[in-house]
């Protein structure tokens, strides 16, 4: 079957499959349109704002819908229900709930309503009246069994149907514009940072409450600092009468292409223990643990990459993990002790291949390269982590934290180039190949004691942090490299043994106190100490042209190396916290010491550097969920020894690079602005941000050119960097009983201010881009969901030295997401993209219409599910794109993962 007919065929059954369904759909509809309006007041008739109001079914107890009052504790609940008597509830933390029964009719206008104290004013009453959504100070609580999910669903889906919360089609999450980097069970991390892996992995029937706060390490839990307001923590209760018990999965298919996956994950809970196990190993780029329900280990965004993102090729994966959490109260005399582990064994077998055209842009020339490359890399990791946490008592902690990761690989490459000038004439070739054998570790640690002071906000924080790495390198390098001189040909041929080295021990103190100058203000005092080490010893053997062994060492091309930094931040800052008000601002002087040495050559560089220390966030919270902040901070970034050492690195003798061991660190002040407002009785809420950083000593390249076309680089600082991002979004949801319309529209704008050297000339470029962005989304419970988005993305660029030059140019990205669940236990998903670059240079594919398919079949009381999935489904995925440079333009194709059919079993245990 070609293609265009594969196509038609599969477009016309779709066309029919959801036309039925909506019209099956649309002839059931028996419910009463409804108004409810009223205000929450306290017994001095003061309106309490952040209430939460829900109505149920008088029948069931069936969540109907609910809302949050205003800051004039106003509220209104609007829908349809089929009920003619309903249950009015009432919540708010520190009062007894509020009940009453409300006919239904189609406009309700309510008294205010008084809610009566509680006693026990720092309990939170929502146990016996379930409300499915409750605001603390800092924290947001959704009530689990208050939002309609299928009944298999996971985590991820659940979180889908909370007001304010956003999954993308990558299973990123965004909490009221703010992106979740930690997801706790119990208040610990599930298995390790990766988020995907708890929001996919959960099964949603054993959550009782999701709590979401600030990011906070648990030194500032321990302390009641303020957390991060530009990254939220999702926090998962797990049900009482849940929380002993087992539950896993496992997975097995195999497909065409000798395509093969396997995953299974166990999780064991017991009260405070838990106990977490995994396994996989894949052929088809997977990690195995972010598993979708639907699509499985494929994923359902994978065509949203097509033309870039990740490193390209085809890799088998295998990978083993294990997991132990556990906590327990008063031993050996200690209020709390807690102790967490975990250690993962990773393999990946990775197999590349890459065509490179491009176009160099000199001040006043051209040049073109073009050049192929393959590659094999194997590579065993391992990684082990540790902590121990106890509190002495209740002013006093103590944590240790250790990790260790060792990685042993080889690998193997091939390569051929080639340069022509303006006129496409050669100029030179080179093919090259390399063996190298790599094998690291490092060894990280972090001791961390706290003393808090009363229960005003005082302590005095110590904490010393390590990390040791080393890494060693044998690598075979054998190149042959060809220059047209004066029509003549030319060979240099290099043979090498390459011996490397490279250690660094870094080592960091801090001591921080804090002192309470009154109800709201807090004064720190800071000291921080940063001191790091880098050695690189390189050494280079060539062999003799009649021999095979390597034992001449090539002094020019080798050495010893070493630099050393110490930085000393003293810093003061002053804090003011109040309800709706949060000042940080700490000011300071960063010394800096830069020694480089040069063993082998004889050469050696000092010098200090001083410079001011700022980081200062304002946040004003206008009412709750809408709040205004504004943060600058400055940095001082290290040159890498890469970038320092004196010694010419001819391992690609068409591009010699060396380091420059003047450098001197970067120094970056940056500036944001965000803005976001959530409404809950709406389920609307917009979300945007300004930020702005200038970068001076910025380090950048510069290259010469010669006539044979040789590049050489070097390294220099520049000032006037500069960098701009301005965007919000905009999303509203609508809910009638099981149907659910959500959209979002978005825009998003940079500009990029570089400075750099092109044929050791300087230049400026100018980049600007601006995207918008509209995400759609119907859903039917139990049923189906449709998700549409379009991302347009326009881009600009202009340069000082090449007035002429300038690129412009739009892409396009389309994605339709598909699922359906009818008929009953069938489960019917499409992942559909459209992909069109506007600046690909001819001969290499722009466009791509990627299409993923899965059909599965679920039963054993949903346990278990048979599936045939396909990936690809057209033959079209492709990965070619263009980078622009500042003084280059780039085509790349690489080797990908192309289209397969598998056939898989999951079953679940619980």
């Amino acid at each position: 079957m070609e293609v265009e007919d594969f196509l038609y065929l599969s477009t016309n059954y779709m066309t029919r499959y959801f036309s039925f369904i909506f019209l099956f759909l649309s002839q059931f509809s028996f419910s009463q349109q409804f108004e409810i309006n009223g205000k929450i007041v306290n017994p001095d008739g003061a309106p309490l704002s952040s209430a939460t109001v829900y109505i149920e079914k008088a029948v069931d107890s069936s969540l109907i819908t609910y809302t949050v009052t205003d800051v004039d504790g106003s509220f209104q609940l609007s829908g349809e229900t089929d009920a003619p008597e309903v249950e009015l509830y009432v919540s708010y933390a520190g009062f007894k709930p509020y009940k009453r029964t409300l006919q239904i009719t189609e406009q309700i206008n309510l008294e205010p309503i008084t809610m009566q104290s509680n006693n026990e004013l720092d309990e939170v009453i929502v146990t016996a009246t379930r409300a499915p959504i409750t605001i603390k100070k800092d924290t947001l609580e959704f009530n689990a069994g208050s939002f309609d999910t299928r009944p298999d669903a996971n985590l991820e889906e659940l979180m889908e149907k909370l007001p304010g919360v956003e999954v993308d089609s990558e299973g990123n999450i965004t909490v009221n514009g703010k992106p979740v980097s930690r997801i706790l069970v119990n208040g610990e991390e599930f298995f390790g940072d990766d988020p995907l892996v708890a929001t996919k992995n959960l099964p949603k029937d054993i959550i009782d409450k999701i709590q979401i706060t600030n990011t906070k390490t648990e030194n500032q839990e321990f302390t009641g600092e303020a957390g991060d307001n530009d990254n939220k923590t999702v926090n998962i209760t797990i049900q009482e009468d849940k929380n002993t018990g087992f539950f896993a999965r496992a997975t097995a298919g195999g497909g065409t292409d000798e395509r093969y996956e396997l995953s299974t994950i166990g999780n064991y809970f017991k009260d405070d223990l838990r106990v977490s196990v995994l396994a996989s190993s894949n052929n088809i780029n997977s990690s195995g643990f972010s598993y979708d329900e639907v699509f499985g280990m494929m994923g359902r965004s994978v065509g949203r990459s097509v033309f870039g993102g990740g490193g390209g090729g085809i890799t088998k994966a295998e990978t083993a993990g294990l997991n132990f959490v556990n906590q327990w109260e008063e031993l050996f005399g200690f209020h709390e002790t807690e102790v967490s582990a975990d250690y993962f064994f990773g393999r990946n077998d990775t197999e590349r291949r890459s065509l490179v055209a491009r176009e160099y842009i000199l001040p006043d020339s051209r040049y073109f390269t073009n050049s192929e490359e393959e590659s094999n890399v194997l590579n065993d990791s391992h990684r082990a982590n540790a902590e121990f946490e106890v509190e002495i008592d209740t002013l006093t902690r103590l944590s240790v934290e250790t990790s260790y990761n060792k990685n042993i690989g080889n690998s193997r490459s091939w390569r051929v180039a080639e340069s022509l000038d303006e006129d496409r004439e050669l100029i030179n070739n080179i093919e090259s190949s390399d063996i190298e054998q790599m094998e690291s570790e490092d060894f990280s640690s972090e001791i961390d004691f706290t003393k808090r002071f009363g229960s005003r906000g005082a302590f005095l924080d110590l904490e010393f942090s390590n990390d040791l790495n080393e890494q060693v390198n044998d690598n075979f390098y054998y190149s042959e490299s060809f220059f047209v001189e004066d029509g003549e040909e030319v060979v240099e041929i290099q043979d090498q043994y390459i011996d490397e080295d490279e250690t660094r021990n870094s080592y960091s103190f801090q001591a921080r106190q804090r002192s309470v100058l009154g109800e709201e203000f807090f004064l720190d005092l800071a000291y921080q100490f940063n001191y790091a080490n880098s050695t690189n010893k390189r050494y280079v053997y060539q062999a003799e042209a009649s021999e095979e062994e390597y034992d001449e060492l090539n002094e020019l091309l080798s050495s010893d190396f070493e630099a050393l930094s110490r930085q000393h931040t003293p810093n003061i800052g002053l804090n003011y916290e109040r309800d709706n008000w949060e000042i940080d601002s700490e000011v300071g002087v960063i010394f800096t010491e830069l020694e480089n040495r040069n063993y082998l050559q004889d050469g050696a560089f000092d010098n200090t550097y001083r410079n001011l220390y700022i980081e200062a966030e304002v946040e004003y919270e206008i009412e709750r969920s809408k709040s205004f902040s504004v943060e600058y901070e400055t940095d001082v970034e290290m040159p890498s020894i890469r970038q320092l050492q004196p010694v010419v690195d001819r391992t690609n003798p068409l591009n010699i690079v060396v380091g420059n061991p003047e450098l001197e660190p970067t120094y970056r002040q940056s500036i944001d602005i965000d803005y976001r407002n959530f409404d809950f009785a709406s389920r609307s809420g917009i979300f945007s941000w300004f930020n702005l950083s200038f970068t001076d000593r910025n380090i950048v390249p510069v290259t010469v050119v010669d006539e044979n076309l040789v590049r050489t680089t070097s390294f220099t600082n520049v000032d006037g960097a500069m960098d701009a991002n301005l965007g919000g979004f905009y999303s509203k949801r609508f809910e009638d009983g099981a149907r659910e319309f959500r959209y979002r529209l978005g825009l998003r704008s940079s500009y990029i201010k570089n400075v750099g050297f092109t044929n050791e000339e300087k230049y400026t470029a100018k980049r600007y881009s601006v995207r918008p962005g509209v995400r759609l989304t119907y859903a039917i419970d139990e049923l189906f969901d449709i998700n549409l988005d379009y991302d347009p993305d326009y881009n600009s660029t202009t340069y000082n030295i090449n007035p002429d030059r300038s690129e412009d140019f739009i892409n396009h990205s389309i994605g339709l997401e598909v699922t359906t669940r009818w008929p009953e236990n069938v489960i019917f998903g499409n992942d559909i993209s459209y992909n069109y670059f506007g600046n690909v240079a001819p001969g290499f594919d722009n466009t791509a219409l990627f299409w993923n398919m899965s059909l599965g079949y679920q039963f054993l009381g949903d346990d278990a599910t048979l599936k045939v999935k396909v990936y690809d489904a057209l033959d079209q995925n492709v990965d070619t794109r263009r980078t622009i440079g500042d003084d280059f333009i780039q085509d790349t194709s690489r080797l990908i993962l192309t289209r397969y059919a598998m056939l898989s079993f999951t079953y679940k245990v619980s």
